[in-house]
């Protein structure tokens, strides 16, 4: 089935513009027991994180299992994790819309939200490892062009506030929406729909407007969007260790970063189908669609793979190859080969076959996808800062070893949690699925 011309139910649902309007502004208008009980584990998740950091700011880095050797930890694989996550709204929004996939159309919404979510949890990671967070500032006034880092901060910010536009512009018709139909709404709820909504009327003038700026921006977001993990590779490439000295680096980080996008996209579909009966409008063809994309984006994933590793495995030399033992043979290759066999290689061979990709299977094949890609960044960080070219004589025993502590968890766990709360209040707040581009052809 063809993955970009295939008119399918994301234009006609087989309702009128009242009902599809009240499908998609029903999860809008209240707050259930569930959406309560789920606030409030998000929050208990967070303030443990928050008491973590607590202690980390008052005794300093030493909490962590972070030492001269293993300066980086988990940290640092969650700001990359976190940073190839938000590749989600590029490739939905962006990449699908470009190519004419009007199939995607329920599904911009929801990744464009994910990608916002994840990048401003990302810029928070980086400043929660760093151990005097007050300095961050010098990082902006004092930064030198020559360093990635501040490449790393100058492109995090650009993609940010064009997400934010991105998903912003497309809001406005139905924040206008929510203005005008929902009167039983919080007096503040109803004052946000009259501020954002800038005055909408739905004139023809306006939708072109719409139409425009939106894809000039899903045209800049693409090139930023790749720049954003490209500049992360370059973090780690210029840096002397052993498996991060390679060109391939940066096409690895990106190849990688959609892969992952692309399932947590899947993962999100399937609960928000199903906690907000939304079942009509995120079909079953919109999973076999992304289970194929997954597919697409795994196997080249998993060329980029072979070629990172294939070359250094034949040389075999020096701390190199200390470095690749470690990984095939040595105390992480039980993590590295269930990354590539469970996390990789299985779930291509599970999507290529139609009933793998119906919705509660994809879900569950994308977690494992989603738990490889965040184990994949974990053996990208650590093992190779456990072996420097320039050794330390008589080190500590605990360089020589990197275990997170629980404040190194806590904060970890606060994180994500932190992505779904600000991804389940923007959801509460406006429309999931674009209403405007459902109803603009309905009577």
């Amino acid at each position: 089935m063809d993955l970009v011309d295939n008119p399918d139910s994301t234009r006609e649902v087989g309702k009128s513009r009242q009902q599809i309007e009240q499908d998609l502004l029903r999860h809008v208008t209240k707050w259930t027991k569930n959406d309560k009980l789920w606030l409030l584990f998000l929050g208990v998740v967070i303030l443990i994180g928050v008491f973590a950091y607590y202690r980390q700011l008052r005794y300093g880095l030493l909490v962590t299992a972070m030492r001269d050797y293993t300066s980086w930890g988990i940290y640092i694989s969650n700001f990359v994790f976190f940073v190839a996550i938000s590749l989600v709204g590029s490739l939905v929004s962006s990449i699908l819309k470009l190519s004419n996939a009007t199939w995607s159309t329920p599904l911009t919404r929801i990744s464009e939200i994910i990608a916002i979510a994840a990048i401003i949890c990302a810029s928070i990671i980086i400043i929660v490892d760093m151990g005097r967070p007050d300095r961050f500032i010098y990082v902006i006034i004092f930064g030198r062009i020559q360093s990635p880092i501040i490449w790393d901060v100058i492109i995090i910010v650009t993609y940010l506030a064009i997400s934010i536009l991105l998903l912003y512009i497309s809001l406005i018709p139905d924040l206008a929406l929510c203005r005008d139909k929902l009167h039983d709404v919080p007096r503040w709820q109803k004052k946000l729909y009259e501020v954002f909504a800038l005055n909408w009327k739905g004139e023809k003038r306006q939708y072109q407007i719409i139409h425009k700026t939106s894809s000039i921006l899903c045209i800049m977001v693409i090139p930023v969007a790749f720049a954003i993990h490209t500049v992360t590779s370059w973090l780690f490439s210029t840096t002397w260790r052993p498996g991060w000295d390679s060109t391939n680096l940066g096409p690895y980080f990106v190849s990688g970063a959609l892969m992952a996008g692309a399932a947590v996209i899947i993962i999100a579909m399937y609960f928000i189908r199903n906690s907000l009966r939304l079942k009509e409008y995120i079909t079953e063809l919109h999973f076999d669609h992304m289970g194929k994309l997954l597919v697409l984006l795994s196997a080249v994933y998993l060329y980029f793979n072979i070629n990172e590793y294939l070359g250094p495995s034949f040389k075999m030399v020096g701390v190199e190859g200390e470095h690749i033992t470690e990984l095939f043979f040595g105390k992480y290759a039980y993590m590295y080969w269930l990354v590539q066999i469970f996390g990789l290689i299985l779930p291509i061979v599970a999507l290529i076959y139609k009933p793998l990709r119906a919705p509660f299977p994809i879900m569950v094949i994308s977690f494992l996808v989603i738990i490889g890609a965040w184990v994949k960044r974990f053996l990208i960080v650590i093992p190779s800062l456990q072996h420097p070219y320039l050794p330390i004589q008589d080190v500590d025993e605990s360089y020589l070893h990197y275990i997170p502590t629980w404040e190194e968890w806590a904060i970890t766990f606060a994180s994500f949690a932190g992505v779904l709360l600000i991804v389940t209040l923007i959801i509460k707040l406006v429309p999931v699925i674009p209403v405007w581009e459902l109803t603009d052809n309905k009577e």
